[in-house]
């Protein structure tokens, strides 16, 4: 005795029609009516209301013109966007007015950016903007290659918007390769470079509208500041440091009569206060292993045969003192 394969579960959402039904809806229209027994594999047909009973005949169904259907199933679609539309004008005439009241708050004027990606994309976009000045404080000595690059980049967008820079640098940045092939490629005439012994930490700021500074020790998140109470307090700052920073074409200032060099006094000046190579390195910029070279010099040149007789000898020489008198400054190569 045979028997009728089992049909397939009949799923899907309340406004949508299957396979099954679309084509059982086709054979009800070309034919004029279908039978009800076929509807056990499209349920659909009957919950959307395409198909009604025949009057003349119970066990038939007649399908519901397309035209007539289609406009009943779009009313409430039509209501439902209708409603809608009216709540998000509701919304933005109650909202709009105070859009004036939250540009004031100091809170939406800092933004944390999480990731280098972001920091980039960021000081992109303030770099764009910028069309009057563009100033920067970078710790460290030396800067990777392809940090320069984008630097370099950003620059010579500044600079074709009218933009002057100015930057700041540790004094080791001046023996560095990259730092000296980087300024060899920007015009001097649109940028000012200075180096100090110690600085705050990287500083930017675009037109003294925007600034960006470190929000977490390891630079991986920034703060995206235009509030312009604190955009102006950081620009004032940032004068403070330029005031008291060399330029970079002049020599480096030396104590008279010491016999080092502006770097290794700076060390000296770090050691006499008691800090360890390793905070001495991060303050100057410079690796732990090129401060462990200077203070080596250090010792050679003043005859210290122990870490405790060098302390004794910086103190006893005055190269760390920091009132030995003004400074002065170091003979070019071969004077």
């Amino acid at each position: 005795m045979g028997t009728e394969p089992a049909q397939p579960p009949h799923r899907h959402g309340p406004r949508e029609l299957c396979a099954p039904g679309l084509e059982l809806y086709e054979r009800a229209l070309r034919q004029g009516r279908i039978a009800r027994g076929d509807l056990v594999a499209a349920p659909c047909l009957i919950d959307m209301a395409l198909v009604q009973a025949d009057p003349w005949d119970e066990e038939r169904m007649l399908p519901v013109p397309p035209s007539a259907a289609l406009a009943r199933l779009l009313q409430p679609l039509t209501r439902e966007i209708d409603e809608r539309i009216e709540l998000t004008l509701t919304l933005a005439r109650s909202l709009a007015p105070m859009a004036g009241i939250a540009d004031s708050d100091p809170h939406l004027a800092i933004t944390m950016l999480e990731g280098p990606e972001a920091i980039r994309e960021a000081i992109r976009e303030a770099t764009a903007q910028a069309t009057t000045e563009v100033l920067t404080a970078q710790p460290g000595s030396d800067r990777p290659h392809a940090t320069l690059r984008t630097a370099l980049d950003n620059a010579r967008i500044a600079i074709a918007q009218g933009a002057r820079l100015r930057h700041i640098y540790q004094h080791p940045a001046r023996y560095s390769t990259q730092v000296r092939d980087y300024l060899r490629l920007v015009p001097a005439e649109s940028l000012q470079v200075r180096t100090t012994e110690l600085t705050v930490e990287r500083l930017l700021i675009f037109d003294r509208t925007a600034a960006f500074i470190p929000a977490t020790a390891d630079r991986s998140s920034a703060l995206h500041i235009r509030h312009p109470a604190l955009v102006a307090y950081l620009a004032q700052v940032y004068e403070v440091l330029w005031a008291q920073a060399t330029p970079y074409t002049d020599q480096l200032p030396i104590t008279p009569g010491a016999p080092v060099t502006a770097v290794q006094q700076s060390v000296a000046r770090l050691l006499a206060e008691g800090h360890v190579d390793d905070v001495v390195a991060r303050k100057l910029g410079i690796s732990v292993r090129t401060c462990r070279s200077h203070i080596s010099k250090l010792m050679q040149t003043l005859g210290a045969h122990s870490r405790t007789h060098l302390g004794a000898l910086l103190v006893r020489s005055g190269i760390a003192d920091t009132e030995a008198g003004p400074p002065t400054r170091r003979p070019a190569p071969g004077a």
